[in-house]
Parts: structure tokens; C-alpha cells; sequence
């Protein structure tokens, strides 16, 4: 059976299967709404509390980015209009509380899982959660208590929702294998903080596993056999065996250059959320921050984050790092996030929408100057470079840095430090800013390459569609050339260029990297060790035949195959 892999590492077990299945919610009608209502307040402040409690659990376990899985989820439940929607139903309509909760949640994850980015999406996954436990609390049932899995068992669920995933004992479970999800869901990021092997998406497991059956997967290909052979259980312990040895031995990596046998140093940062991705990022060794993902600080609240509130986060992050380069880029929000507050009108087509820097430089006033002074404030503290995304030509990014000059401006006559020579850069990621690149590069300072979207607007693949997830690939040669047209405008105009997407820490493609010359790997803190490994092998003088090859066939089939020939 396959799914796909989501965290690293071979998981071998007996099977445990976690049924957390909702009751059917029959619509009961009430004599008293006012002591229905009365009722619901009390088991939502109370599973609101257990919420809360269980985010410290899952802090102490993970870290404070995991936990604000969980706190968000307290904030979800903290919405006036989400209460006042329930409470509403209860009152006019005279039925009970679970069938109003399952009515009003359920519209609203409907309503996030319509949306075409995967943030949004996992919102209907969060929505789920939180009607499912609401329903519950109501009912008087009790929520699975995972922390009760024995040692040496294999979680199978349809899917790991936060909630369940803060009781998991780590020693215990020795890899998660859900139904539903994807790398990007919170099944799959809580399962990579807690370093727990995990496959997602399995649509069939369900189907053909039993409680104490024993269960081997693979968490990177995603490849998992039930009940297998002498043979193959020996093949799967063996890889396990090696995967453990191989993590260990990359501890020796730490504090060493990341540079190629022929001495070329490149770069190995990290790509974070918040203040508290920076800490790991140093526990694994990164060399900076080459993203700063700040629509997260937008987001799971009622109003926007204040320019105070910004500065600290941004101060935070830099001070952490100590002088060490961070990348912050700018608000990347639009149609496709649903952050009500903000008021944006769902466009038909959101990923070419009402997005990221059009949006900023339309909303100077009440988002994008209060960020862009919170930054500059920032950037008297640490090494802070501003990265303006999903530019498509010069006239915008001389907007952006225009916006930035007035921001420095009103700081002057306020007479508030910042760094003067802050460097402003370009997140390369559309097919018309790898056209332009040339252009583009005499007036920035930097580029980074966000290969996710890049590769998704060169090929006209929505990546989420998973009718077409197979045509999704940065391994097709347009974008292989696009990718390296980038990194040759950037070189032969003196900037440096790095990357920020996936295929920063992808093994086959970082000799290509390497030969086309890029100065700055961006990836998961958890790859950057495993990356400086793959870079540390490497002679870029040897890698200049391999680049040409790759880049010699016509089809994404023969790349692959050759890419996963040499690597």
C-alpha cells in the first residue's frame, strides 16, 4: 500500500487502531433554550481549558510552534460571531446544542475546505476538530486518551488531529499512519516536531489493517506492508537500522562549513513561522534564516497584529540568531487566506488574485506601513534583510522599495535607529520574474527562489489539485531552466541568490544547485544537517557535466531517472 510519506523514518509495530468516530448528531428540539445555551457555554469554557492545558503539553513535547496549533484552536472557539451563530440556532430554532455546533462548524469547515491553499484547507481540518470535541463535551462522551498506546505500536487513524496528538507518548509510538492528510497537514507537522515516523494519506489502510497487526512503512516514499514475510520485515529492520545510524552519525555535522570538496561555501538556513522556529533553527545547526513566514503572525486572531507587536516578533527572531542573516517577507496574504478581519473579497481565481504585494501596496496605510516600520525598527537589532514576495516586473518591486523609503522617512523624523543599508530583495516565484530576472536583479539586492509556486505558475499546475498532482514536478526541465536562469541573472549582476522552496533540501537536486552556483540553501530546520552532508561531498567542478546532462532531456520521467541515478 502507499500514502505519502510525511516524516521521516521507518516505522515497524503492531497496529493500534484509534477510532475517534463522531455519534450520529440527531436534531433534538428543546423546551428551554436559555438552559441549553447554558449548557453549551459552560462545556465550551471548559474544553477550552483542556485545550489550553493540553497546548502546554504539547509545548513541553514539541515546541511553542506546535502549541500554537492548539492555541489557535482557543481562539477559533473564543470567536463572538462563532458563538453568537450557535447560541442563535439554539435560541430561534429551539434545537439542542451538539445539532447547532454540527451545523455552524460544519458550514465553516465546508467553507475553508473549498479554499485553494493548503493553509486554508487544514483550517477545515482544525474546524472538524473543534466541532468533534465541542460535540462531545455536550454529549458527555469521552475523547480517546492516546497517551494510554502501549510501547512498540503503530497509530492508525483516519486522522491525527491536534488535540489527540498532544497525549501521544513519543517513546511509545513507533509510527503514525493516517487515512486522510497530507505533508502539509497538522498530522504531518506534529508528527516531523516529535520525530515520529508518519505516513499520510493512506486511503485504504483502514480497509485492510487490524488491531496487532504488524505494520512497516517507509515515511520518506511513503510505502507501508502489512503482515509482511521473514523476508521483508527483515529488509524494513534493516532500514530502520540505518536510518537511526545515519541520524546519529549526522551529528557530526554540526559546527562544520558547509562547503564543496573544492571549497565553494554555500549557505544553510532555516524557513520558520515565529520567534520560536528560530531557537530550533540553532539547535539544528542553521547558519540564518532565509524565511520568515509572517502571514502566521496575521493569522488565528480577530485583528491584525499591531506594529509594536510585530517589532518584538521581528526583534526576537533577529536578537535569537545573533547577528546571523534572517530573511523576513513580507505579507503573503490574499484570496486564497481567509482571514476575516482583513475583508478581502474571495477572488475566482485566488493564486493570480488580490494577493501578497498587490495587496500591501493597495493597503499602505493600515497593513503594509506599520510592517514595514515594524522591520525597519527590527533591523537595529540583528542582521534583517526585507524580501518582497510574488513580484512580476520592476514597476512593482520600485513600489515596494518605494514604500519602504517612506517608512525610513517618518523613522528619521522620529528619530528611531534603524539599519540604513538594510538589504531589500525578490522572491522569485513567477514565470514573468524568471523572464525578467535580468532586469529585476540591477535593482535588488538579493534574490530567493520560492520553487513551490514557481513551479506551480511555470507548468500552470494548481498543486493542490490532486487530479493533476502528478504534472506538479520541479524536475520538469521548464523549470529546471527557469530555475537556473535565476541564479545566472542574479550571479552575473553581483547579488547573491538562495532558496526558500522544497527542492532547497531535496538530495537530487542539490548537485545542480551546487553547479549552477546558488549561495543560500533554505529548508526545514531538521534537513539542514542531512543538506550539509549531501554539500560536503560534493566537487562543483565535477558537477558542471551532471547540470548539463539533467538539463539535455525533453521530459520530467527522464530527469528523475537520471537525477536518481547519480544521487
Amino acid at each position: 500500500m502507499k500514502g505519502t510519506g510525511a516524516s521521516s523514518g521507518i516505522g515497524i509495530g503492531k497496529a493500534v487502531i484509534v477510532n475517534d468516530v463522531l455519534p450520529e448528531v440527531l436534531k433534538r428540539y428543546i423546551d428551554d433554550a436559555d438552559r441549553e445555551i447554558e449548557v453549551f457555554m459552560e462545556k465550551l469554557e471548559n474544553t477550552k481549558k483542556e485545550t489550553a492545558r493540553l497546548a502546554g503539553i504539547l509545548e513541553e513535547k514539541a515546541s511553542e510552534t506546535e502549541a500554537q496549533i492548539l492555541n489557535g484552536h482557543v481562539l477559533l472557539m473564543s470567536d463572538p460571531a462563532l458563538i453568537d451563530e450557535i447560541t442563535g440556532i439554539i435560541k430561534n430554532e429551539k434545537i439542542c446544542a451538539e445539532s447547532a455546533i454540527d451545523s455552524v462548524c460544519g458550514n465553516y469547515a465546508d467553507i475553508f475546505a473549498s479554499m485553494d491553499d493548503e493553509l486554508m484547507q487544514q483550517r477545515a481540518a482544525d474546524m472538524k476538530d473543534i466541532r468533534n470535541r465541542l460535540i462531545k463535551a455536550v454529549l458527555g462522551i469521552e475523547t480517546v486518551d492516546t497517551a494510554l498506546i502501549p510501547a512498540g505500536s503503530i497509530l492508525v487513524a483516519q486522522d491525527l488531529t491536534p488535540s489527540m496528538t498532544a497525549g501521544l507518548n513519543p517513546e511509545n509510538i513507533c509510527g503514525i499512519v493516517t487515512k486522510f492528510g497530507g505533508r502539509t497537514s497538522h498530522s504531518a507537522i506534529l508528527s516531523r516536531a516529535l520525530e515520529i515516523p508518519a505516513v499520510v494519506g493512506a486511503a485504504d489502510i483502514l480497509e485492510y489493517v487490524n488491531d496487532e497487526d504488524i505494520v512497516c512503512f517507509d515515511g520518506d516514499s511513503g510505502e507501508i506492508c502489512i503482515n509482511p514475510d521473514l523476508k521483508t520485515l527483515a529488509e524494513y529492520e534493516g532500514k530502520r537500522d540505518a536510518f537511526l545510524r545515519e541520524r546519529s552519525e549526522l551529528n557530526s555535522y554540526r559546527g562544520k562549513t558547509s562547503q564543496t570538496l573544492d571549497g565553494v561555501r554555500v549557505e544553510l538556513a532555516a524557513n520558520i513561522g515565529n520567534p520560536d522556529d528560530a531557537k530550533k533553527a540553532l539547535e539544528y545547526d542553521a547558519e540564518g534564516i532565509g524565511l520568515f513566514r509572517t502571514e502566521f503572525l496575521f493569522m488565528d486572531r480577530n485583528t491584525a497584529p499591531s506594529e509594536n507587536e510585530q517589532f518584538e516578533a521581528y526583534k526576537s527572531v533577529a536578537l535569537i540568531m545573533g547577528g546571523k542573516p534572517v530573511i523576513i517577507r513580507t505579507l503573503d496574504i490574499g484570496g486564497d487566506k481567509e482571514i476575516p478581519y482583513m475583508n478581502i473579497e474571495k477572488d475566482e481565481n485566488p493564486f493570480l488574485g488580490y494577493r501578497a504585494v498587490r495587496l500591501c501596496l493597495d493597503r499602505k496605510d493600515d497593513i503594509y506601513k506599520p510592517q514595514l516600520r515594524a522591520l525597519l525598527r527590527a533591523s537595529a537589532f540583528g542582521n534583517i534583510k526585507i524580501m518582497i514576495p510574488f513580484i512580476t516586473g520592476v514597476d512593482e518591486f520600485r513600489a515596494a522599495k518605494a514604500a519602504v523609503l517612506e517608512a525610513m522617512k517618518e523613522l528619521d523624523l522620529e528619530g528611531i535607529k534603524y539599519n540604513r543599508g538594510i538589504e531589500i530583495g525578490v522572491m522569485m516565484e513567477t514565470a514573468a520574474a524568471s523572464i525578467m530576472a535580468d532586469v529585476i536583479a540591477k535593482e535588488a539586492d538579493f534574490f530567493s527562489i520560492g520553487t513551490n509556486d514557481l513551479t506551480q505558475y511555470t507548468l500552470a499546475v494548481d498543486r493542490g489539485n490532486t487530479k493533476i498532482s502528478y504534472l506538479y514536478s520541479t524536475y520538469n526541465p521548464a523549470v529546471l531552466r527557469s530555475i537556473r536562469n535565476i541564479i545566472y541573472a542574479g550571479k552575473n549582476a553581483g547579488i547573491s541568490v538562495g532558496m526558500c522552496g522544497e527542492a532547497a533540501a531535496d538530495p537530487k537536486m542539490v548537485p545542480l544547485l551546487l553547479a549552477w552556483g546558488l549561495d543560500e540553501f533554505s529548508m526545514s530546520a531538521s534537513s539542514i544537517l542531512k543538506t550539509r552532508k549531501a554539500v560536503m561531498g560534493y566537487d562543483t567542478a565535477l558537477l558542471k557535466e551532471i547540470a548539463d546532462k539533467a538539463l539535455s532531456f525533453a521530459t520530467e520521467e527522464e530527469v528523475r531517472h537520471y537525477l536518481e541515478g547519480i544521487c
